[in-house]
């Protein structure tokens, strides 16, 4: 379950990780290296052997402990079918561990760079590697992590965001109106489309959770798995938007596996906005937590929130013309 009082991540200290891996029967060497990452906190050891892992220390109060487990289960599952990914490790029968209010789990350490995503054939490979995930994907539902939807990733947002002291004042009616308007624009969208599949997806396919070496793609972290439309495996694969050429290598490596309609891409830009908007109220919800200060200064100034509504504006002349 779920700590009843949230711990200060500050107290995760050098000791208490390497206490805590002791604590499950790990040996690791004294030295540890921070890992890039926001949400939770990551690190790399060796172990007496040398071998790399990598440990994440899972933060407090965003997913439950079943739904950190169903995560688990589903890349568990997907390394069963040979997808390429990147499961937790299985120690002392578990996956999810425990240490002084703090939860983790262990990972091997794979290499790799990021993709190529303007290379024909590397795209043709994710997506055939996609589908495949997609076919597993589609078995069975979760039953404990949520959906992406737009109420939960855009007018959750919003909502957070009106009430927030982030956005300047001078800047509030222009924020609650374009957002009002894409709000307004992005659920037309999704009630024109009508029902859709929404299958397990790691709906968060940016390069930086690809890894390419010599045998292929790596599919890491599966953080914000949720259930969703294929289309949101897929759209982020694609870095230059108007480029035929890049959507076309992508499906056609994908359909050599499993079907995607079409109909899907129109929710693309509708996607991609929702995306946006919560990104942006991610920041302001963790912003009690130093780390974003540190590394998003600018996340409270005035030049970060008229670019933010300038690229809103942006995006709705493009879902309005789409």
């Amino acid at each position: 379950m779920l700590p009843q009082e949230q711990p200060d991540y500050f107290s995760l200290t050098p000791d208490l990780v390497l206490d805590a891996l002791e604590s499950i029967g790990l040996q690791p060497e004294a030295a540890l290296l921070t890992l890039n990452s926001y949400e939770n906190r990551v690190y790399q050891y060796r172990d007496l052997d040398g071998k790399r892992w990598v440990t994440k220390f899972y933060r407090p109060n965003r997913w439950t402990d079943e739904q950190i487990i169903e995560e688990h289960e589903f890349t568990l599952e997907l390394l069963e079918n040979e997808i390429p990914v990147v499961p937790p490790e299985i120690i002392n029968n578990e996956t999810l561990h425990f240490y002084k209010d703090f939860r983790f789990s262990i990972f091997a350490s794979k290499g790799g760079r990021t993709p190529n995503l303007d290379d024909e054939q590397v795209l043709k490979w994710l997506g055939r590697m996609t589908a495949r995930l997609h076919n597993i994907g589609s078995i069975k539902p979760f039953k404990v992590r949520p959906e992406i939807s737009l109420q939960d990733f855009g007018k959750a947002s919003v909502d957070f965001l009106k009430k927030s002291n982030f956005i300047p004042f001078h800047l509030e009616q222009a924020f609650e109106a374009i957002t009002s308007q894409l709000l307004e624009i992005c659920e037309n969208t999704f009630e024109g489309f009508g029902n859709y599949q929404s299958i397990r997806i790691h709906c968060d396919f940016h390069p930086g959770n690809l890894l390419w070496n010599d045998e292929g793609p790596q599919f890491v972290d599966f953080d914000d798995s949720r259930m969703g439309p294929a289309i949101q495996d897929l759209w982020m694969l694609i870095t230059d938007t108007e480029s035929q050429q890049q959507k076309n290598a992508l499906v056609s490596g994908y359909q050599e596996f499993r079907e995607l309609d079409p109909l899907q891409w129109n929710l693309v830009e509708s996607l991609r906005t929702i995306r946006m908007l919560h990104y942006s109220a991610w920041l302001g919800r963790r912003w009690d937590d130093p780390a974003f200060k540190h590394h998003f200064p600018w996340f409270e100034s005035n030049a970060y929130w008229e670019q933010q509504i300038l690229s809103f504006k942006e995006q709705f002349a493009i879902i309005k013309n789409n």
